[in-house]
């Protein structure tokens, strides 16, 4: 079904735990008429703003905040800017947020974080690109502990204890996993430890987060990979990456240049200008 002329619309299931739609939307002109979602709904204004009435409460979203509505609860939604509106939003299953948080949501549905404002945006971004799922679920996993800090009333920086064992297990499961990946979830389930934690553990004995060191080890991969002859089409699944191109986005970023570029090193066509050396008299 084609959208209506004055509307753009991209809508998908990304294969991310907890997160049941993406949606994003472009509307010169719109009005919702009230309903409900059977999900929580976590959205973020990109340009203008809209108004909406929740629990006989006006409301309005805007760029500076993030708005979180509770599943099952009746709302209504007008594009309120004369320049349209631009939003972005997750449908997350209710495993995130727990059912004694709606209330709170209900009362103060948006919420001012700056921080959580640029997480929330930094996912969309990613689930847009495709291919990087443990990033997105360790991404999403602390959106959620913002969120519900949030509605807590707790503190949103909670204190992070140092436990290299755990950090280093958790490095070692990646190691073994390097390119068929591994949940975030499975690992938590068998370090028994939370996800969360699991995060913030390693960050704080490896100075990265393990989706990015997962990256790395991939990357990595592919390099013996391509040094080896192998084509670049060929590594980029058996290096774990989702496809050529997203290959090619980190081996850009952590060597500098192409996986093909890279790859004519192994058959001698690249040298590094400076390089004279002479055969032995």
């Amino acid at each position: 079904m084609r959208a209506p002329s004055d509307a753009m619309i991209a809508a998908w299931r990304p294969p991310v735990a907890g997160i049941i739609e993406v949606f994003h939307a472009e509307y010169a002109k719109h009005e919702y008429p009230v309903h409900t979602h059977d999900a929580w709904t976590l959205l973020i204004v990109d340009g203008g703003a809209v108004h909406y009435q929740l629990d006989h409460r006006e409301h309005t979203a805007f760029g500076a905040t993030i708005t979180l509505l509770p599943p099952n609860l009746p709302h209504d939604g007008r594009v309120a800017a004369p320049g349209g509106l631009r939003k972005r939003v997750l449908y997350l299953d209710q495993t995130l947020l727990h059912d004694t948080m709606v209330g709170p949501a209900v009362d103060a549905p948006e919420l001012c974080d700056p921080l959580l404002r640029t997480r929330v945006g930094q996912l969309h971004d990613l689930l847009a690109q495709g291919g990087d799922d443990l990033e997105a679920h360790c991404r999403l996993v602390l959106i959620g502990e913002r969120l519900r800090a949030h509605l807590s009333g707790g503190s949103v920086e909670p204190p992070v204890r140092r436990e290299r064992r755990l950090a280093r297990r958790l490095r070692e499961l990646l190691d073994e996993h390097t390119a068929e990946g591994i949940q975030l979830d499975h690992a938590a389930e068998l370090l028994q430890a939370h996800p969360v934690h699991l995060i913030r553990i390693f960050r704080r004995e490896y100075g990265l987060p393990p989706h990015r060191y997962l990256t790395g080890r991939r990357v990595e991969h592919a390099r013996r990979l391509l040094l080896a002859g192998i084509p670049p089409a060929d590594v980029a699944t058996a290096a774990g990456f989702y496809d050529q191109s997203h290959l090619c986005r980190h081996f850009k970023q952590l060597v500098g240049v192409s996986p093909a570029y890279f790859a004519r090193l192994s058959h001698g066509i690249t040298r590094p200008h400076g390089d004279r050396t002479r055969p032995a008299d």
